[in-house]
C-alpha cells in the first residue's frame, strides 16, 4: 500500500491506496503548533479504528503547502511506518511526464504540480484544472504535457470568512446558491455576491485560460478538458456546465503516480 498525506492550509488528508485503488480516505484539521507525537497519535488511532495495519504500508509520499508541518510528518511516517517519506519537490520534478516553465518550478504549489501529473497521466489530454481549497487555483496543462501556467484568487470560503470577519453587519449565514442575484436581504446578498460572483468568476477565468493556451501554445480550446477538485468543488456544480467532470480526489490521485515515477 502506498500511504498518501497531503497537508493544505485548512486540513490534511491522509489517503490509502492499495494496487492503484483508493481504499481509505481521512481529514484532519492543519495546526502548525501540533507537534509530530501529537499528530502521530492521532494518525494511529485512526489506523486502529479502520483495522489497518501500518506494516501493509510499502511507500509514503508527502505534498505539503505548508512547511512548517514537514518535520511533524517526516516523525509521523518513520514512527508509523518505518519508512522514510518520499517528498514531492521540486528537486524532482524532472522525472515526470509533466514539464513546468523554469520559471515556476520553485513556485507552484505541490498540490497544484500533483493535480496537474494525475490529470494529465488519467486524462490525456490537455487540461485546466480547478483546485477550490482555502485558495481558488487554476493549473492549465497544454497539448504537449507542458504546465502552460497557474491562476489564484481566495477560495469561496476564505472570501466569506473575510467578509464576515471584517463587517459589524454582516451575520455568519450558509452559502447556498440564490433564487436570485437580487438580494432584498442580507443573507441573500451575501449569497448572490459570492456564490454567483464566484460562478462568473470560475467562468470568466477558465474561458480565457482557452484562450491563452491556444494563443501561447497552440492548444486548441474545444480539446480542453476542465476538471473540478477540492472540498468545495460541489458549490458550484448546479449552477454551472463549465466542467467536464469532477475528480474530488485528483491530488491524491497525483501523489500516488508522483510515488510510482519516483521511485
Amino acid at each position: 500500500m502506498i500511504l498518501a498525506i497531503d497537508i493544505g492550509n485548512t486540513n490534511i488528508k491522509i489517503a490509502l491506496f492499495e494496487e492503484k485503488k483508493l481504499k481509505q480516505v481521512w481529514r484532519i484539521s492543519t495546526d502548525t503548533k501540533r507537534t509530530g507525537d501529537e499528530y502521530f497519535s492521532t494518525v494511529s488511532i485512526l489506523f486502529q479504528a479502520a483495522s489497518i495495519s501500518a506494516n501493509a504500508i510499502e511507500k509514503v509520499v508527502l505534498s505539503t503547502v505548508v512547511p512548517a508541518l514537514i518535520g511533524p510528518f517526516v516523525i509521523v511516517a518513520q514512527k508509523l511506518t518505518g519508512k522514510k517519506p518520499l517528498i514531492v519537490n521540486p528537486d524532482l520534478y524532472d522525472r515526470l511526464p509533466v514539464k513546468l516553465p523554469e520559471t515556476a518550478i520553485h513556485e507552484i504549489g505541490t498540490d497544484l504540480l500533483c493535480d496537474a501529473l494525475a490529470a494529465w497521466t488519467k486524462y490525456k489530454a490537455p487540461c485546466i484544472v480547478t483546485d477550490f481549497g482555502t485558495a481558488l487555483s487554476f493549473i492549465a496543462v497544454d497539448k504537449n504535457g507542458n504546465i502552460a501556467g497557474v491562476a489564484i484568487t481566495p477560495g469561496i470560503r476564505t472570501a466569506f470568512n473575510a467578509l464576515f470577519n471584517n463587517t459589524a453587519q454582516i451575520p455568519a449565514i450558509p452559502l447556498d446558491i440564490p433564487d436570485t442575484s437580487l438580494g432584498k436581504n442580507t443573507v441573500v446578498a451575501v449569497q448572490s455576491g459570492i456564490v454567483l460572483g464566484y460562478k462568473g468568476l470560475v467562468e470568466t477565468l477558465i474561458n480565457r485560460m482557452k484562450e491563452d493556451l491556444q494563443k501561447e501554445t497552440g492548444t486548441e480550446p474545444s480539446s480542453v478538458k476542465v476538471i473540478a477538485t477540492g472540498g468545495l468543488n460541489s458549490m458550484l456544480q448546479p449552477i454551472t456546465d463549465i466542467y467536464d467532470c469532477t475528480d474530488k480526489d485528483l491530488t491524491l490521485e497525483g501523489m500516488r503516480i508522483f510515488g510510482e515515477i519516483v521511485d
